[in-house]
């Protein structure tokens, strides 16, 4: 089952200072703030790159729902927009005037997994704590993805903090008091983090973060992109408390399915606080390589960014849910169904920027 398509490239910036040791100091105090804390902006990046969307039309379809995503969420907080200067007359086009644009080269959408990694310290003080994407593992070209998160860190004039690990923050979800959760399939892979053992790649995710605690579980390796980023099964929604999507019927012969009841099983174990919700069992794309998460939301201010797919019973349960685990927030749901095409959603395509 392969969710997105790989395209190998090369090119990519080198990976910068992967000792993580001169500035390992710089860490002790920052933290990365749960989603739902207070945000100065949201970052996203347009996607342009004809060899990995190779079809026009797809493309363009691609841009107005990335458009869609930034024009909703820039009705609750600033948006800025990262693309090449030329490409912004395209972007401008479908953008509306409240979101900003940054010249900023970009080949793709995927702003959670290239963009900045934003870290507080209780000063106030901000900083990029940089976790170095390669293209999930030289799966597609980045020779401007892989650059966008220093550049970002420079234009704002922010500290970038080095980690030691090649990975994407897709991979990681963190509730912004101390705990982590991952799959070992997309860090303890040869392709990220060659020859750093688990325990290794857990302590420098965790000084990442400014956390002290993380769940692991085995998640699928090579049947997409990504090898199984957590954040399209299962989110935090506040302190030890989970939202995560399952099927109703699962396939103990799809490896995703096993997998995601995995997850469950060891959420479970950690005495974590989890709501299930399903998966939609009709929806507008039957591709099986079609990613249907409601998991894969967007938390900002005021709001939350969700996909609908449909399916009139399940679209209206997750929107629920969502209502309940955040009751101060109005709930805005999109068609994104060329995201989930590509093997994301919307949490894939955003990134944000902390208020300090």
């Amino acid at each position: 089952m392969q969710r997105r398509k790989v395209l190998l490239g090369g090119g990519a910036l080198s990976l910068m200072n992967l000792s993580g040791q001169a500035n390992a100091s710089h860490h002790s105090r920052y933290f990365v703030p749960a989603e739902e804390a207070s945000h100065q902006r949201t970052f996203m990046q347009w996607p342009v790159n004809r060899s990995v969307h190779p079809d026009r039309v797809f493309l363009g379809m691609a841009q107005q729902t990335i458009a869609d995503i930034a024009n909703a969420i820039a009705a609750f907080e600033p948006v800025t927009m990262l693309a090449a200067q030329g490409d912004h007359s395209g972007a401008r086009a479908k953008l509306s005037s409240a979101v900003e644009l940054w010249d900023i080269p970009t080949e793709d959408l995927w702003c959670r997994d290239a963009g900045p990694i934003f870290v507080v310290n209780p000063d106030g003080d901000l900083a990029v704590s940089h976790i170095q994407f390669n293209g999930w593992g030289g799966k597609q070209v980045n020779r401007r993805d892989s650059q966008i998160a220093a550049r970002v860190a420079d234009r704002l004039g922010l500290r970038l903090l080095p980690t030691g690990l090649v990975g994407e923050a897709g991979g990681v979800e963190q509730d912004g008091h101390g705990l982590l959760l991952a799959h070992e399939s997309s860090w303890v892979n040869e392709n990220r983090n060659s020859g750093l053992s688990r325990a290794e790649i857990e302590a420098r995710l965790l000084k990442a973060y400014g956390a002290n605690r993380m769940i692991w579980s085995e998640g699928v390796w090579g049947e997409d992109i990504t090898d199984y980023h957590i954040d399209s099964l299962a989110r935090f929604t506040g302190p030890n408390r989970v939202l995560i999507n399952l099927p109703d019927a699962p396939d103990m012969d799809d490896p995703f399915h096993a997998a995601a009841l995995d997850t469950y099983d060891r959420l479970v174990a950690a005495g974590l606080d989890i709501e299930v919700i399903p998966e939609p069992h009709r929806r507008r794309v039957r591709s099986i390589d079609f990613v249907a998460s409601y998991a894969n939301y967007y938390v900002c201010n005021g709001g939350v960014i969700a996909a609908q797919f449909g399916d009139n019973e399940t679209d209206k349960i997750a929107k629920d849910a969502l209502a309940r685990h955040y009751p101060d927030r109005e709930i805005v749901t999109l068609n994104v169904d060329p995201l989930g095409e590509m093997g994301g959603g919307i949490h894939c395509a955003t990134q944000q920027m902390p208020a300090v």
